[in-house]
């Protein structure tokens, strides 16, 4: 049960704020999620959507190493919501199941292919250490070049920005969602 009670349509937010609600609409389809909970703050909603938006329509970064970032968020931040929100959209974009359920172990991402393993490496480094090193740093720049590099480490933090709103607040995980190991 969350925390504060969640915003589920335009009835639970002004008038003036609509807008904000169809976007989120848009975008997914019905209100859930953080954005139940973001929509108490409209405005911010309204930017945290820009990014999603932005992210799907817009980034040079592929959706496979998107994906990558995003469960690895997930996983490191004990995002139970994000990660079941994810997880179906990785499959789809190309993520392997071997990768997910290493991901979901916190495992050692040594024998994976290289880009991914530099993916979820990278991510971890900002989550746990706050950047990324100096060596991860320049494989990743020198593979992918400036904007991708900074568009990927946007999309981690701000995987991991979702997982502090949804377990800040204790929005439940969607009814058969894949779950994360306690």
């Amino acid at each position: 049960m969350p925390r504060v009670a969640p915003i589920t349509g335009k009835s639970d937010v002004p008038a003036e704020h609509h807008a904000v609600v169809d976007g989120v609409l848009k975008t997914f389809g019905r209100v859930r999620g953080p954005y139940s909970m973001l929509l108490h703050s409209p405005k911010l909603a309204q930017h945290f959507l820009g990014v999603v938006n932005f992210m799907r329509d817009a980034s040079i970064v592929d959706q496979k190493y998107r994906s990558i970032a995003a469960l690895t968020a997930a996983r490191e931040h004990e995002g139970a919501y994000v990660w079941a929100a994810q997880v179906e959209g990785a499959r789809r974009g190309g993520v392997r199941e071997e990768l997910i359920d290493l991901i979901r172990a916190k495992g050692d991402p040594s024998r994976l292919p290289e880009d991914e393993r530099d993916v979820m490496n990278f991510a971890r480094q900002l989550i746990r250490n706050h950047k990324a090193d100096q060596a991860m740093f320049d494989v990743l720049h020198k593979r992918h070049g400036t904007q991708w590099l900074v568009e990927l480490t946007a999309m981690t933090g701000y995987f991991g920005a979702l997982c502090g709103i949804v377990s800040t607040f204790e929005v439940p995980v969607p009814e058969g969602g894949d779950p994360l190991p306690r």
